[in-house]
């Protein structure tokens, strides 16, 4: 009963701290980690076993670690050393990608084949975000995205906020897509022993189907703004997409490891290849690739958001050893009377609002041991109730400026260009988008899984 209460006191305080940010986010994990280990196992439960099954180093060392078998090994406590060592090689692949000027030259490649068309512009950066976002980090995709938008906007005089709005929403959308698109997606598949195309013919349905709705809205929402304006710049002073190529070689040299990347992924079920085995694999050809920018590269990794996340495994194992998030389940259980197509109702929904406000990824990484035992206790399809989690975490962050990370540096960009996207008018945007896409999700289930 005692690591109970400390468990649960821990998790509480470690979301509150998030959501407040007095300290940054992986100082509070790991605080809070240190924390679970000594107060919940030590002084609550006197149990070395549970801080080794916490920790999990010993699962690196495993065959299943770099090469499966095809068969899910199942949701395993503690530590995802997959999800940390995978989300490593991709954000070392990106950033290299970066470094040669891939995301501008692609940018400023589609603008000039739409002509500088900025209704046309707008049309296909919102496809260009969700594509990317696809395979790479939301993060990364809206941080490009947004500053060749922003350039693109002084160039042919328009407000880029509409564009950003719609550029972040897309981005969101299309990381639901893929094992790789989003955080709580790789913490799903990387759980439950997921592959990429587990993903794309279940998520990424779902995602297609929205996408189409999704542009349709924002389109009928900003197409006022965007077609009288453009029309009086001339397209030949504008700068030539290979202007933002810093090293030809180099750049060829990343289109291609990006492109390898793709194809490992989608066959990885068929290869017997683990994501963190190919996560590993790139992230070695990328150093080799980048010759003395190897250092810059590595010093680039987004550390903190690596740590932040061994530090939440820790405090959710807290939750999970403690038996806590077995009874959140048995709650969900009772409240659906083990109605199946409540319980989809109340996780999609659920999970949408709670991502609104607070960070998605802590999020699902607590929701993975609960939806498990509501499958394994009522014997729904576990897959479906994975696709339904993934969607309501991935998409329900979308619909306020913190719910997602994206959202914060698409905002960030767009403000130090002097364009101020508040609260309201973010909210009156955003939130009726996601619920929109929420219901699509939640009936799409519906229909194709009963």
């Amino acid at each position: 009963m005692l690591a109970q209460v400390l468990a649960t006191v821990i998790f509480l305080a470690m979301f509150i701290l998030i959501v407040t940010e007095i300290w940054e986010r992986h100082v509070i994990t790991l605080a809070c980690a240190l924390l679970t280990l000594i107060l919940v196992f030590g002084v609550g439960m006197h149990s070395l076993p549970a801080i080794i099954e916490t920790v999990n180093i010993h699962s690196i060392f495993t065959q299943g670690f770099w090469i499966t078998t095809g068969e899910s090994s199942g949701h395993s406590s503690g530590i995802n050393w997959e999800t940390i060592v995978f989300i490593f090689g991709m954000m070392v692949m990106v950033e290299g990608m970066a470094h040669t000027g891939f995301f501008r030259w692609l940018c400023m490649k589609i603008a000039k084949l739409v002509n500088y068309k900025v209704s046309s512009i707008f049309l296909t950066f919102m496809i260009l975000s969700a594509f990317l976002a696809m395979f790479i980090d939301s993060i990364t995709v809206i941080l490009f995205l947004a500053a060749v938008t922003i350039e693109l906007s002084q160039l042919l005089k328009f407000n880029p906020v509409p564009l950003i709005l719609a550029e972040i929403f897309c981005a969101n959308l299309g990381g639901s897509a893929t094992m790789c698109g989003d955080p709580p997606n790789i913490i799903i598949g990387t759980s439950f022993g997921y592959s990429f195309t587990d993903f794309i013919t279940n998520t990424g349905i779902i995602a297609g189907i929205s996408l189409i709705f999704t542009i349709v809205y924002f389109y009928f929402v900003f197409h006022k703004q965007l077609e009288k304006v453009g029309t009086d710049v001339d397209p030949s002073t504008f700068p030539t997409p290979e202007s933002a190529i810093t090293n030809k070689t180099k750049f060829i040299f990343s289109t291609i490891i990006f492109l390898c990347a793709i194809i490992l992924l989608v066959t990885h079920a068929q290869t017997g290849l683990t994501v963190s085995f190919i996560g590993t694999v790139i992230a070695i050809v990328t150093l080799i690739a980048s010759g003395k920018d190897a250092i810059t590269l590595i010093k680039k990794v987004d550390y903190k958001t690596l740590l932040f996340f061994i530090g939440l495994f820790v405090v959710v194992g807290g939750l999970e050893q403690t038996g806590i998030l077995e009874i959140l389940a048995g709650l969900i259980g009772k409240m659906s009377g083990g109605n199946v197509m409540l319980m989809i109702a109340i996780i999609i929904w659920i999970s949408a609002i709670c991502s609104a406000f607070i960070d998605n990824i802590p999020f699902a990484a607590t929701m993975i041991p609960v939806i498990s035992s509501l499958a394994a206790t009522h014997g729904i399809d576990l897959s479906v109730l994975s696709w339904t989690l993934a969607m309501g975490t991935d998409i329900g962050g979308s619909a306020t400026p913190i719910g997602a990370s994206a959202n914060v540096v698409g905002i960030a960009t767009a403000a130090k260009s002097g364009h101020i996207i508040k609260w309201g008018r973010y909210c009156k945007i955003m939130a009726p988008a996601t619920i929109i896409v929420i219901f699509i999700s939640m009936i799409t289930i519906y229909l194709r899984y009963f």
